[in-house]
C-alpha cells in the first residue's frame, strides 16, 4: 500500500524541481538572449518609448527660466549621467607640467609649425603623461582657433610627417593603418591620414591638435591599471566603484587637460577651441563638452549608442550590446539598463542639451545603421528646446535633411552618404560651421 503522505511529499518535491528547472531555463535563456541580441534595423520594430523632458525637474516642476536651468535642472541631468552612465569624473585637480619636446617651424612644406608637447601628471605617487601633436598655420594671425580630437592609433598615423614621434603606448592591432603587431608602428606612419586632412585644415586658417587616446586609457577591458584612473584611487582601491568613471570618462578628461594647455599657448585662441570625436571618441567628446564649458563648439561624428543616438530606440547597437562588448567604457551602474532601456531616467538628447547654448554639430552616415542615424537626429531635435530657452535657434529642422545636405543652425546636423567614417566632406562642413558660429574668416 502506498503511503499518502509519501505521495504528497513526492508530488510537492516534483513541483519544486519543475519550478526550479523552469526558472533556470528562463534565466539561461535570458542570459543567452542578452549575449546574442539581434540588432533592430527595421523602424517598424522599434519599441514604443517616451523621452524624458529635459525641461521638467525630477519633482515634476517645469523649467521656465534660464536661472532654473543653470542652478537646478542642468545639475540634475549631470548627476544622472554621472551616477548611471559615464561615471563620476574626479573633482581633484592634479597639478601638471608640460614640455615642448619638438618643434619644426617649416612643417608641411612651410605651411605650418609643428609642435609636440608632453603633459605630465602625478597622483597617488603615480606618474602619467599624454602627448599633444599640434600644427599651427604659419600664415594666419595669432592666436588661431584650433580643432582638437583624440585619435585611435597614435599621433604618427594622422600624417606621413616623419618628424612626428612614434607613440610608445599600447596600440590595438589594426591592419587598416598598418599595425600587424602591437609594436609594428613605423609602417603605420600616415596610415589614418584619410581621416585627417591636415593640410586643408591649415589652409583654412585653423590649428589642429590631437592626442592618442591610449595615452589616457588603453582601449581594452583589462587596462584600468594602466590608465589614468589609479592616480585618483582611494587608499586600498584597485578598481573603480559602480558610480566611478571608465574609459569614456578618462578620454573626456583628456580633452579638458589639453584645454588646460591651450590656455597657456600664445599661438592658440583658447576661446575658440573646437572639439571633435568619431565613434567611441564622439561619445567622449560629447561628455567632455557637457562637463567643460570652456569648449566653444562640440562635434559628434557617428557617435551612436552612448553618444548622440537615443538609447530608448534600441536601434542598431544597444545598451546591452555595448556593455557586453566594451565593459570598460561606462560605469558599472550602466549595466542595469542592459536590454532595459525603458528604465533609463534620461536619454542622449539630454546629454546634447548640456552643451547648450554653445554650438553643437551632430553628423551621421547613411549606411551606418549600427550608430542609428535617425536616433542621432532625433536626439539633436529633442535637445533643441533647451537651446531655445537659452536664447538660441536650436536645430532649425523638424525632419531629417536629405543625404549630404547640412543644417547650420546652432545645432548643426548632416547625414552623409557612405559608411561609418570621417571624410573630407565632414571636415569641410565642420569648418564651415565654425566659420559661421565663431566668425572665423574663410581662407
Amino acid at each position: 500500500m502506498t503511503n499518502t503522505s509519501t505521495v504528497k511529499k513526492s508530488s510537492a518535491f516534483l513541483k519544486q524541481v519543475t519550478l526550479f528547472a523552469v526558472l533556470l531555463f528562463i534565466s539561461i535563456s535570458s542570459f543567452v538572449s542578452a549575449q546574442n541580441i539581434e540588432p533592430i534595423y527595421d523602424e517598424m520594430a522599434v519599441p514604443f518609448y517616451t523621452l524624458p523632458d529635459p525641461l521638467v525637474l525630477i519633482d515634476g516642476a517645469a523649467v521656465t527660466t534660464t536661472k532654473c536651468w543653470w542652478e537646478v535642472r542642468r545639475n540634475e541631468i549631470i548627476g544622472m549621467f554621472e551616477n548611471e552612465m559615464y561615471g563620476k569624473t574626479p573633482t581633484e585637480k592634479l597639478p601638471f607640467t608640460f614640455r615642448v619636446i619638438s618643434i619644426d617651424k617649416n612643417a608641411l612644406n612651410g605651411a605650418a609649425t609643428r609642435k609636440e608637447i608632453t603633459l605630465f601628471f602625478k597622483g597617488n605617487g603615480i606618474n602619467h603623461s599624454m602627448n599633444i601633436l599640434l600644427y599651427v598655420p604659419n600664415n594666419s594671425p595669432k592666436p588661431v582657433p584650433v580643432f582638437f580630437s583624440l585619435n585611435f592609433d597614435g599621433n604618427h598615423t594622422i600624417n606621413p610627417d616623419t618628424g612626428i614621434t612614434i607613440s610608445h603606448h599600447w596600440v590595438e592591432c589594426d591592419s587598416g593603418v598598418g599595425y600587424m603587431k602591437n609594436n609594428d608602428k613605423i609602417v603605420s606612419r600616415g596610415g589614418a591620414s584619410e581621416r585627417w586632412p591636415v593640410e586643408r585644415i591649415i589652409e583654412r586658417g585653423y590649428a589642429l591638435a590631437t592626442v592618442y587616446y591610449g595615452d589616457l586609457y588603453p582601449d581594452h577591458k583589462n587596462a584600468a591599471s594602466n590608465s589614468i584612473l589609479p592616480m585618483f584611487y582611494k587608499k586600498g582601491q584597485t578598481a573603480p566603484d559602480s558610480t566611478e568613471w571608465g574609459a569614456i570618462g578618462a578620454w573626456a578628461w583628456g580633452y579638458s587637460r589639453a584645454m588646460d594647455y591651450f590656455e597657456k599657448d600664445k599661438d592658440i585662441n583658447s576661446s575658440k577651441v573646437v572639439i571633435m570625436g568619431h565613434s567611441r571618441l564622439g561619445k567622449a567628446t560629447l561628455w567632455a563638452g557637457a562637463q567643460d564649458k570652456r569648449f566653444a563648439i562640440v562635434i559628434s561624428n557617428n557617435s551612436g549608442c552612448g553618444g548622440a543616438a537615443l538609447s530608448k530606440r534600441a536601434f542598431g547597437e544597444t545598451v546591452g550590446i555595448i556593455n557586453n562588448s566594451f565593459p570598460h567604457w561606462f560605469c558599472a551602474n550602466f549595466k542595469k539598463y542592459n536590454n532595459n532601456e525603458a528604465a533609463l531616467p534620461f536619454d542622449q538628447h539630454m546629454l546634447l542639451a548640456l552643451i547648450a547654448p554653445r554650438p553643437l554639430y551632430v553628423a551621421s552616415a547613411e549606411d551606418d545603421l549600427w550608430a542609428d542615424p535617425k536616433g542621432e537626429f532625433l536626439a539633436a531635435l529633442n535637445a533643441s528646446p533647451v537651446y531655445k530657452l537659452l536664447g538660441t535657434c536650436g536645430l532649425q529642422a523638424n525632419t531629417q535633411p536629405a543625404v549630404n545636405d547640412a543644417i547650420m543652425s546652432t545645432i548643426g546636423y548632416h547625414i552623409r552618404s557612405g559608411k561609418h567614417d570621417v571624410t573630407g566632406f565632414e571636415w569641410e562642413r565642420y569648418m564651415d560651421f565654425t566659420d559661421k558660429h565663431l566668425k572665423v574668416s574663410k581662407k
